[in-house]
């Protein structure tokens, strides 16, 4: 069997003001998570890491900024992808999802955009708008943005152009939604797979993989590390109880990117915080060794 070939791809700025503007989780995680990748014999065939030009640090404005970045994460992305490698996205949180979606969408053998399909792991939906947010947060509405549904400016930026379907779009593990935002969740008709679906991988689960995969040229997947119980992540700014163990999450994670259509999976949010930090990294191992095992069982007779 050919060695799995992998590009990573840290993006480490999070769409909010100095001095929280860079998160260190992306550093932190590729450090191990190049050493597990060593282990399992998977080629690391390039390492890119996002960063503002010089003009481009002092422009003003956190969101502004966010924008800038992922542009540029998009367009690190695409040439790798295009090539056919798998991309893993290091990412300082979810703020990321258009840069990582414009990269996939851009990676086509042509100039025309690609119809991209998104499974979204977290505990939380993403998507609000800034009418309907209680915090007025952004790293509450980035599945919108990229959606179309608000802040057509940022998605530009970012490269995302046309924005992708609300119907290529599958949500998983959630569990803390503002009544607001679940209005237009289901407005939007997207399909959302419960954890007690996730953790005995019934046929909804497959079902609507199986359909994306019809629907879509590339998948992307993303990962929110708060899917995972609290307990599992010490340290996470957003303890919502009830989520998965690594373990049960990195079994469905081997059955998510078994598809073939699955081509980038982006991890993000690691908590900050030292205390705890050990117990997190465990958990990090854990889902890069699903995520693994899930990509060598499709080569496998």
């Amino acid at each position: 069997m050919p060695a799995l070939k992998v590009s990573l791809v840290l993006q480490p700025y999070t769409g909010t003001m100095p001095p929280y503007e860079y998160s260190i989780g992306p550093e932190l995680m590729y450090k191990k998570a190049l050493k597990v990748l060593e282990e399992e014999r998977v080629k690391v065939v390039s390492i890119q890491s996002v960063a503002l030009t010089s003009k481009e640090s002092k422009e003003y404005g956190a969101w502004h900024r966010m924008g800038l970045a992922n542009g540029h994460l998009g367009r690190s992305l695409a040439p790798l992808a295009k090539k056919g490698f798998f991309i893993l996205g290091l990412l300082g949180n979810c703020n990321s999802l258009s840069g990582m979606l414009a990269g996939l969408q851009n990676s086509g053998a042509s100039q025309k955009p690609l119809t991209i399909g998104l499974v979204w792991l977290d505990a939380h939906g993403d998507f609000n708008t800034p009418e309907t947010t209680l915090s007025g947060w952004l790293g509450g509405m980035p599945v919108a943005v990229a959606a179309g549904k608000c802040l057509s400016r940022l998605r530009m930026k970012s490269g995302l152009n046309p924005p992708i379907s609300t119907q290529n779009i599958i949500m998983m593990g959630q569990r803390d939604i503002d009544p607001l935002e679940q209005e237009l969740i289901n407005d939007a008709s997207i399909s959302m797979i419960s954890i007690k679906s996730m953790i005995t991988q019934n046929k909804s689960l497959k079902d609507s993989m199986n359909r994306l995969s019809n629907q879509v040229n590339k998948i992307y997947v993303h990962i929110d590390l708060d899917v995972l119980d609290a307990s599992f992540i010490p340290g996470s700014h957003f303890k919502v109880p009830g989520g998965l163990t690594p373990l049960e999450l990195s079994r469905i994670l081997r059955t998510i990117t078994g598809f073939e259509k699955v081509k980038a999976l982006g991890i993000a949010s690691f908590p900050i915080p030292e205390y705890g930090r050990e117990k997190t990294m465990d958990s990090f191992i854990q889902l890069i060794r699903g995520i693994i095992q899930g990509l060598n069982d499709r080569h496998s007779p």
